[in-house]
């Protein structure tokens, strides 16, 4: 084998199984919006939930809004890659259009909670798995409460939640601060990391 043949081999690359998580108001959804105006061929997972439409956000683009009884119908059809309850809320990653993603050679993002980044660990070891981290707790605060979606006993709920979530970090592969105020340099992290990982010599393969 010449060294042109070694070079294409070792450029010929299995697609990334990518989990972008943290705690609730830590920035996840502003990574990703971020993320896919760079227009990158990455094919961002649209997470299934049965909680309410938020402002600003576009049905089948952030999430796909169901009914309980739709998502109680895919989760008995065994649709879900991986689902959970959180805050009294639905949410399930449909399994299908990431493995048509795969089979086109594309990298998958996923955004998910930490518990849901525990489950996917289970089913993809191999897979690169961010937990971003506010600057400090009291940014922390400040983004949910700006969030103005929860009340202020929600709000004590979810501060306490997020310190349970981040001392979960060991879960993940990387851990990266969510700067506050440049969300462009946050995500240039982002995707250093997935630079490295491209680069990395043994890769296992991801099977969903």
């Amino acid at each position: 084998m010449n060294v042109d043949a070694i070079l294409t081999q070792l450029q010929a690359t299995t697609p990334l199984f990518v989990v972008i998580s943290g705690p609730s108001g830590v920035g996840k959804d502003a990574i990703i919006a971020h993320m896919k105006d760079l227009n990158r061929p990455y094919h961002f997972a649209v997470t299934c939930t049965t909680r309410p439409k938020r402002p600003k956000e576009i049905d089948g683009i952030d999430y796909s809004f169901i009914t309980q009884t739709q998502f109680t119908h895919m989760l008995t059809e065994g649709a879900f890659i991986e689902y959970a309850s959180v805050y009294g809320n639905q949410y399930g990653v449909p399994r299908d259009p990431l493995i048509t993603a795969m089979n086109n050679q594309q990298d998958i993002i996923i955004k998910t909670d930490v518990q849901g980044a525990r489950t996917l660990k289970q089913l993809a070891p191999e897979g690169t798995f961010i937990m971003l981290l506010p600057p400090s707790q009291e940014v922390l605060r400040k983004r949910l409460t700006n969030r103005a979606t929860e009340t202020s006993h929600d709000l004590e709920t979810r501060l306490n939640h997020a310190i349970l979530e981040i001392q979960q970090s060991s879960v993940f592969t990387h851990k990266l601060i969510n700067i506050e105020g440049d969300i462009p340099a946050t995500v240039a992290q982002v995707e250093n990391i997935l630079v490295a990982e491209r680069m990395r010599v043994k890769k296992g393969l991801i099977q969903l």
